[in-house]
């Protein structure tokens, strides 16, 4: 979850390096550290946020160009200076930082220990800089490989050593690094917003592999020293796209950037004469299609909700039997996978630890697998072998919103694509693929409700606990909502299939706790109704998603989300996007930091 970035050339590398941080700081914040090379190694930290390390840093002028940073999101050790990296060896000639969790560590520090090292925080990262200054003999690329052929778990690194003040090294293992191209200068980040303001061109390591970087080379060799290649990527997006853009929040530009972002999602993708889907990047022939007679998707968090709106539309639309997954259960449940099985792993970043690791168990059971990724070149959309690109841009937000509604649009062309393949008629297509090519301006519409749902927000800015219920396609979008209340509101807030209320949750229920009931005008509103009345008999206040000629739903409350009518398809990404925006405005009223709320970090990179 951490951020790394490491900067070798002939410009201030403090300077890039602070530039760089700021830019992966969603990726953790309780901590962050830089070590600078000059006649030897030069190390600063700072509890909390970069600002703090930059402010550490703004009286300092040394010119130091090579150097490595880090932004923490703790793991082993709590958020304390000493805890922070980089972390260095006793002689103080080796500095690593490190994203990923070493499992063996406690048995290497024991033994680094008992031959004489001493450690000074209670990490699981420290472990790396002794074992690369213990297999130290004069050659650094010889030793890093054989510290990292120590290691049981996952690992990005970035390496320096004032023993080699003319080189850097990076390598990994299950957690992704990217190394940019530059002109007299490399620089390497365990994401491209780091990266992108210097360089377009890039190289995205896969699992144990090594960069060996100088100012004008970079050479790629495996662990055991075997030198290899890699094609050069380009990134597609500016700097630019990747900053506010004049908004106050990170989370409010994605939720207004969803219309665009679903349009470049869609954008190619729809056949109207035919009444389909174009998913090139799907790479199967509608022979291949035609075989697969079940689906599982497996996903985490907001991309697990994802899936479970998708369960419905490929069952609805494809008539494939279909499950969701916890991507994190998937492997350690040994699933019932066949050659004619599909599994969709989804994942914003790509990297998701806990969705590789199934990706690789469904590809290890002979399973067709077709990954859904907003990350051009990420691991999952690279060991899937096939892939879907969202095209959502970059998402800084901790919280999901634009990925969030393009992997929902998205599995909808894929349960289309699916569907035409089977009984769903040319007419029926057509129709579907009006319903599509309508998102945009029906997400618009949803933001342009804003002020009145900012109203309401601000009206139970400090109720103790929320429930949401939903039925059908809205159940998911229930969970989802519920979600996105508790990242950034810090609000006790729960999610629910409506008719589950009786079986517990009701209990729960008095004045101060609101219900958010997604009454939408789609199947089920007539049981939503009657949910709602039975919270009303338990003096919870009413919280209705609207939508349709349904007007008895107005003398049940006033406090109304209204979202446009639209088909039991669409509705999931209409009320999820008025969700978004209710819990965006909730989290303003209560003060807290939106953008990265505690405790949280944008990709999950560590099981």
């Amino acid at each position: 979850m951490c951020g790394i970035v490491g900067y070798i050339g002939k410009e201030n590398a403090k300077e890039i390096l602070i530039d760089g941080l700021r830019h992966l700081e969603y990726r953790g914040y309780d901590s962050a550290g830089i070590a600078l090379l000059g006649e030897k190694i030069r190390v600063v930290k700072a509890v909390g946020k970069v600002q703090n390390l930059a402010a550490k840093l703004s009286q300092d002028n040394d010119p130091e160009t090579i150097g490595i940073a880090h932004t923490r999101w703790a793991t082993h050790g709590a958020p304390e200076e000493k805890n922070a990296h980089p972390h260095l060896d006793d002689s103080k000639q080796f500095a690593v930082v490190h994203n990923g969790i070493i499992d063996n560590y406690t048995t290497l520090r024991k033994q680094l220990i008992a031959k004489g090292h001493s450690f000074l925080s209670d990490t699981d990262s420290e472990v790396i800089p002794h074992l690369i200054a213990e297999f130290y003999h004069g050659d650094f690329v010889k030793a890093v490989a054989a510290a990292l052929q120590q290691l049981h778990g996952t690992y990005a690194i970035a390496a320096i050593s004032s023993l080699h003040p003319d080189m850097m090294i990076t390598a990994r293992l299950g957690s992704p690094i990217v190394i940019g191209l530059g002109v007299d200068s490399n620089i390497v980040a365990s994401d491209i917003t780091a990266l992108v303001a210097h360089t377009k061109n890039v190289i995205y390591l896969n699992d144990g592999e090594m960069g060996i970087l100088t100012r004008d080379n970079v050479q790629l060799r495996t662990l055991t020293n075997i030198p290899i290649e890699h094609e050069i990527s380009q990134i597609t997006w500016d700097i630019e796209t990747a900053g506010k853009s004049g908004y106050e929040h990170f989370m409010l530009k994605e939720m207004h950037e969803q219309p665009a972002s679903i349009s470049d999602t869609i954008r190619g993708r729809l056949n109207f004469q035919l009444g389909n889907a174009i998913l090139s990047g799907l790479n199967m022939s509608t022979h291949s299609i035609a075989k697969i007679d079940h689906v599982v998707i497996v996903g985490c968090g907001s991309s697990l909700h994802a899936g479970l709106i998708g369960e419905y539309y490929f069952e609805d639309i494809a008539n494939i039997p279909t499950k969701v997954e916890q991507a994190a259960e998937f492997r350690y449940r040994n699933p019932i996978i066949e050659p004619s099985t599909l599994v969709i792993p989804i994942s914003q970043s790509g990297e998701t630890a806990d969705t590789l690791a199934a990706v690789r168990e469904a590809l290890n059971k002979g399973a067709v697998v077709t990954a859904i990724s907003n990350v051009v070149g990420s691991t999952i959309a690279r060991e899937s072998g096939r892939g879907i690109y969202l095209h959502a841009g970059p998402e800084i937000g901790v919280a999901s919103t634009k990925a969030f509604t393009c992997q929902v649009t998205m599995l909808l062309l894929m349960a289309l694509l699916f569907g035409r393949n089977r009984r769903l008629s040319c007419e029926e297509g057509i129709k579907l693929v009006h319903e599509i090519e309508s998102i945009p301006d029906l997400i618009q519409q949803v933001l342009d409700t804003a002020p009145a749902i900012e109203q309401i927000a601000y009206k139970y800015k400090d109720a103790r606990a929320a429930f949401y219920i939903g039925r059908g396609t809205l159940y998911p979008v229930a969970l989802e909502g519920a979600l996105k209340l508790k990242e950034i509101s810090y609000v006790h807030a729960e999610g629910y299939n409506a008719a589950e209320l009786k079986h517990g949750p009701i209990a729960l229920l008095d004045q101060n706790v609101p219900i958010i009931a997604l009454a939408n005008n789609v199947p089920g509103q007539d049981k939503i109704i009657g949910n709602i009345q039975e919270c009303i008999a338990r003096k919870a206040p009413i919280i209705a998603v609207v939508s349709g000629p349904e007007t008895s739903i107005e003398t049940l409350t006033s406090d109304l989300i209204r979202v446009p009518d639209s088909s039991r398809f669409i509705a999931p990404l209409t009320t999820a996007v008025a969700l978004q925006l209710f819990a965006y405005y909730s989290a303003k009223a209560r003060g807290c930091d939106i953008d990265q709320p505690r405790n949280l970090a944008k990709s999950v990179t560590v099981e």
